[in-house]
């Protein structure tokens, strides 16, 4: 009993099986290549090269291989001669008596490509000429990303501004970035601001004609609401795909650990397909107002890479993208608020617990103004409970300078309610 054909049986230019007559050669998947350098906008896809030209003959010689290949090839032609003696002798039988040609087929019934307000499609076909993918290339490597048009009345309407992610266009303030149209036409882009906390980034472009995308109000999104994300996964420019809002205010934080400053969103959940690729693009709801920036995704590991969507995908919520974006436009920068504390990432317990030694809270800070102590557990944020250190920057960086959150504070025992203004960075 024979077993599978070894690896000298098979053609080393094809890779078929030899002993296979039908065998072909093999169609490759994309090779979607590796993961962009850190601080990069997502990979490009490599795509198969174009097959090369013919190898050049071996050396002569007779050995146990060319006899197998001979014997394949001779097999396929013998196939072939057979299957063409087979087919001319039906042809002679049935003398073309199995033809119709009167016969003519209906018409398909007549179309439309309108759709209802309200339906992907037309949510689709409303935003898609206002998304763009962004191209980043530079000494710190090459990417991709989306956006969308934020204001296209810049400069009298002659330049448009364009959100994005801070981690698509990070390192392309010498080397640029190119923006591409749905309808393919590109221009050179111009990084205005950018926040890798906030995970936000504003490009110029200059190009007439463009519409801005209309900004909704993420404070109304419940769960279970229909959503609809566009952007390039993968480069695939123009990708539609459509899902629900999962959850609400996630706590997410990437970067960070050499990839980095981190960044810390509040975000909203999707089960939307959002891959590499989508980051920077716009999350909208049934009227077609973007609701969220594509920013991040859970993917489960494998060997050189990850999975890809597994229906977790996180947008950081329009009141913060348009806040932030507008900050970026003005000044260059981003204002984050603060309470100027520092919590202990080595604590196990409930709660956060702020790091327990002298210097831990910043004298005349927001947090020592509304007396927190080194050691103090915070177990909850307005009524929010909070179990790890990211989860209370995210909801503190969620708000504006000037805002008061009640922190839950334990301590010695007690719990008690402390009320803490928040204030500006830098």
């Amino acid at each position: 009993m024979s077993g599978p054909p070894l690896p000298e049986d098979r053609d080393q230019r094809t890779g078929a099986d030899p002993r296979d007559p039908w065998a072909g050669p093999p169609q490759p998947d994309p090779a979607w290549g590796d993961p962009a350098p850190p601080g990069w906008g997502e990979p490009e896809p490599t795509w198969p090269a174009h097959p090369g030209p013919p190898w050049p003959p071996p050396a002569p010689r007779r050995d146990g291989r060319a006899a197998r290949l001979l014997g394949a090839g001779s097999a396929v032609l013998l196939l072939g001669v057979t299957g063409g003696f087979a087919g001319a002798l039906l042809q002679e039988r049935w003398g073309g008596a199995r033809t119709y040609p009167t016969v003519t087929l209906p018409a398909p019934a007549p179309g439309t490509t309108a759709r209802p307000e309200g339906s992907v499609a037309a949510i689709a076909a409303a935003a898609l000429p206002s998304v763009v993918s962004l191209q980043v290339e530079g000494s710190g490597g090459a990417g991709t990303g989306s956006g969308f048009v934020l204001d296209a009345g810049v400069d009298g309407g002659a330049a448009a501004f364009v959100l994005t992610n801070n981690h698509v266009v990070a390192g392309a303030y010498d080397d640029g970035v190119t923006v591409l149209f749905q309808d393919g036409a590109q221009a050179p882009g111009e990084v205005v601001g950018a926040d890798a906390s906030y995970d936000l980034a504003v490009v110029r472009v200059e190009r007439p004609g463009l519409r801005a995308l209309a900004m909704g109000d993420s404070g109304s999104v419940v769960v279970g609401d229909r959503v609809v994300a566009v952007g390039a996964p993968l480069g695939l420019q123009g990708t539609v795909t459509e899902g629900i809002v999962s959850a609400l205010n996630r706590p997410v934080s990437a970067g960070g650990d050499g990839a980095g400053e981190a960044s810390y969103i509040q975000a909203i959940q999707t089960d939307a397909a959002i891959n590499p690729g989508n980051s920077g693009g716009p999350l909208l709801d049934a009227s077609g107002q973007v609701v969220g920036v594509n920013s991040a995704i859970a993917s489960v590991p494998v060997v050189g890479g990850s999975a890809g969507s597994i229906g977790l995908g996180f947008s950081i919520p329009s009141e913060q993208a348009r806040r932030t974006a507008e900050q970026l436009i003005r000044t260059g920068r981003a204002v984050h608020p603060v309470i100027r504390v520092s919590l202990d990432s080595q604590y196990r317990g409930e709660g956060v617990r702020v790091v327990d030694q002298p210097g831990a809270v910043q004298a005349g800070g927001p947090g020592d103004r509304a007396g927190l102590l080194p050691g103090d557990v915070v177990l909850a944020v307005d009524g929010r409970p909070v179990t790890e250190p990211a989860e209370l920057i995210v909801d503190i960086r969620a708000r504006q300078p000037g805002d008061t959150v009640t922190l839950t504070v334990r301590r010695g025992g007690q719990d008690l309610e402390v009320p803490v203004t928040l204030e500006a960075d830098g």
